[in-house]
């Protein structure tokens, strides 16, 4: 989940500095949206938020 996260940051990252779009030669090459990856980075957050905030409770009944 980790690589995913980077992966992701070096997208946003490259499209922050202004490489939304390029082109090499003949071929034309354009990043994903920046709304889509910001989208994608919440949702791997709050995944692994989740796996790292985990909260047991227990419960007492009295039985007088």
């Amino acid at each position: 989940m980790n690589d995913r996260l980077g992966s992701i940051n070096k997208a946003i990252e490259a499209i922050e500095n202004g490489a939304q779009e390029y082109q090499i030669g003949s071929r034309r090459i354009r990043r994903a949206d920046l709304k889509t990856l910001y989208d994608e980075r919440r949702t791997i957050l709050s995944e692994i938020s989740a796996t790292e905030t985990c909260s047991t409770r227990v419960a007492v009944f009295d039985t007088r």
